[in-house]
């Protein structure tokens, strides 16, 4: 029997061979924003692993949006040429479709790479100037960003629609706007983070404005058949923060302004959080969104084995489950899914003598 994990998936004009999805992991290994090969080592490694979406880290959509010097991003031609050399390598080692994250850090851009201190970084190390919905340092290490005014807000929703041309005409499947982890649209979304007294802050409806305009300007831009979605951080994890009923009516709105899917994290936005850790701890989140709106969702979070993610799905709590740390202690989870679940998981050819159980790539 079929199991609901290795059934197809279509939104828009995209179907995806499963329903497993390599979450968008930073690897902070760029030059410039320029991807090279240790992405290419490590994306390829999920094409020829039996993914259905392998979705490229967060990309910063300028120079200014990313959170670290290594981090990618999708602002110059360099930039582009990378990213479709990627592509080229995921495409002819397996099956799985390709997306992108485009995000802006916005206050907790100009940082260290994770194993080399906590932080800002000073001028002298290469830091920059930050920007956020106001003057709000995300912690007392960090440096304080300047509050965007209206052409400041202005340049970041062009970068947004630039970065998204500049996706399309490399061969991007499918792209995710980052608005979770406190970086820039989840900060507007979060009364911790947005204490603006003009159109984009105070009221929910005022806190969710600039985010979805950012949506509809990158949905005018990007193919009309190709699926968008967006990441979202359905609770701050801090009394008083963001919530699950902001994030419903985030949903709501954007299904409204033609959003595909809605892949559904929490947390990142105030060193305060007090996050209830467990397996699938996020799932319910999921639920709640995909109940609310009808919207596909994406599961994501402490999701490790795959009768588990099985009956995520079978039960109605998301439409797809994204993997990460599980995926990097295990390129092959696919495999071994498969394998658990009495079904088929795509194989390279030069791998079909590994294993009894696995599939021929298809014709």
């Amino acid at each position: 029997m079929t199991s609901k994990l290795f059934s197809p998936l279509a939104l828009r004009g995209t179907t995806l061979p499963n329903r497993i999805v390599v979450s968008p992991m930073c690897q902070y290994s760029a030059e410039d924003g320029t991807m090279g090969d240790w992405h290419l080592m490590h994306l390829g490694q999920f094409a020829a692993g039996g993914t259905g979406l392998i979705v490229f880290e967060a990309s910063g959509v300028e120079a200014a949006g990313r959170i670290t010097l290594g981090c990618a991003g999708l602002y110059s031609d360099e930039n582009e040429a990378a990213m479709a050399r990627v592509i080229k390598f995921c495409r002819d080692h397996g099956e799985a479709k390709i997306g992108l994250q485009l995000a802006h850090a916005g206050r907790k851009a100009s940082t260290h790479r994770p194993w080399q201190g906590q932080g800002s970084l000073s001028a002298g190390e290469g830091g920059w100037p930050t920007f956020a919905p106001s003057a709000l340092p995300f912690d007392p290490r960090w440096q304080t960003p300047e509050a965007l005014d209206n052409a400041g807000l202005a340049r970041i929703k062009a970068a947004f629609v630039q970065a998204a041309e500049r996706a399309g005409r490399i061969g991007f499947d499918l792209l995710e706007v980052h608005s979770a982890h406190g970086y820039l649209l989840h900060s507007f979304l979060s009364p911790l983070s947005n204490r603006r007294e003009d159109d984009y802050g105070g009221s929910l409806e005022n806190r969710l404005r600039f985010p979805l305009e950012v949506f509809e300007a990158v949905r005018a831009a990007w193919p009309e058949d190709k699926p968008l979605g967006l990441r979202v951080s359905a609770s701050d994890w801090v009394p008083g923060g963001w919530d699950i009923e902001g994030t419903v009516a985030l949903a709501q709105a954007l299904a409204e302004r033609g959003c595909d899917f809605m892949d559904v994290s929490s947390g990142g936005n105030s060193p305060d959080q007090k996050i209830d850790l467990g397996p699938g701890y996020q799932t319910h989140f999921a639920e709640a969104v995909r109940r609310a709106c009808g919207l596909p969702t994406m599961a994501v979070g402490l999701i490790t084995d795959p009768v588990q993610a099985e009956t995520i799905l079978k039960t109605g709590q998301a439409d797809l489950i994204a993997l990460a740390r599980g995926l990097l202690y295990d390129p092959r989870w696919p495999w071994h899914a498969a394998e658990a679940l009495g079904d088929k998981a795509y194989c390279p050819p030069q791998y079909l003598r590994s294993h009894p159980t696995l599939t021929a790539p298809r014709a």
